[in-house]
């Protein structure tokens, strides 16, 4: 575990929801503050948000994670879309709010991508410089379809899309068209082997670190180059399942 500061927080999602918890995890050396909201099924305590939130630390990417409000509750079926996305506004609010001064990146691992996006979608989120996904749900298991990206296209922000090649909630062959119809907005890095949760076969050679850094170090590259105004150029470009430091 690193040794920057954790900070505990509480912020109201909507007025009917009421308030919920947040982690704020800023290094001392942050460049960036990402908003992280988790997935379906599991809170922002589950082992894979603490990891990756401790590994984006160490890449000087401090985080503000939250909770829904059904997740604040206890769990089981997620809000209504209107609730989850109200929530990821008034998460970014709250986050600018306690860390004044650091560029802002939100996104989310799974339903948080993708309530990210939606929200993204229907108006700008405010001083919001780019959007990450960690495991895009762009279908449910075995049905595949790209009817879930359909409100990508009304993102403006560049996009970075991190997934695994054993992903069943994501379809590359469906995918990768996803990307490239985007254009110079997204990036799409391929974790080779990985599963919707990241996971990795031993057989592989790799394990959970080795995964953790490789995502960490791409979020981290994909940043930097949105800091020094590369949206545009070619490295930034659709480069739909190439390594960043490559395309």
């Amino acid at each position: 575990m690193s040794d920057s500061p954790h900070t505990e927080l509480q912020f109201t999602a909507t007025d009917r929801s009421g308030k919920v918890s947040a982690v704020l995890l800023r290094p001392r050396d942050a460049r960036w503050l990402l908003v992280l909201a988790h997935g379906a099924g599991a809170g922002m305590r589950h082992a894979f948000m603490e990891a990756i939130s401790e590994e984006l630390a160490s890449q000087s990417i401090a985080t503000f994670r939250y909770q829904f409000p059904y997740m604040e509750q206890g769990g089981g079926r997620p809000d209504p879309p209107a609730v989850l996305v109200a929530t990821v506004r008034a998460a970014l609010q709250a986050a600018a709010e306690a860390v004044p001064g650091l560029p802002l990146l939100a996104g989310g691992k799974s339903l948080g991508g993708r309530m990210t996006s939606t929200a993204a979608s229907q108006s700008p989120l405010p001083a919001v410089q780019g959007i990450v996904f960690f495991a895009f749900p762009l279908h449910p298991p075995a049905q595949p379809s790209s009817e879930r990206a359909r409100h990508l296209q009304s993102v403006t922000v560049p996009m970075l899309f991190l997934q695994g090649t054993r992903d069943k909630l994501a379809d590359l062959h469906l995918l990768r068209p996803v990307c490239s119809d985007l254009g110079k907005r997204a990036h799409l890095h391929i974790i080779e082997g990985a599963d919707h949760s990241f996971g990795v076969l031993k057989r592989s050679g790799r394990d959970d670190r080795d995964v953790l850094q490789e995502l960490g170090s791409t979020v981290a590259e994909w940043a930097d180059r949105l800091g020094k105004g590369e949206r545009g150029s070619e490295r930034l470009e659709s480069s739909c399942g190439s390594p960043l430091s490559g395309s």
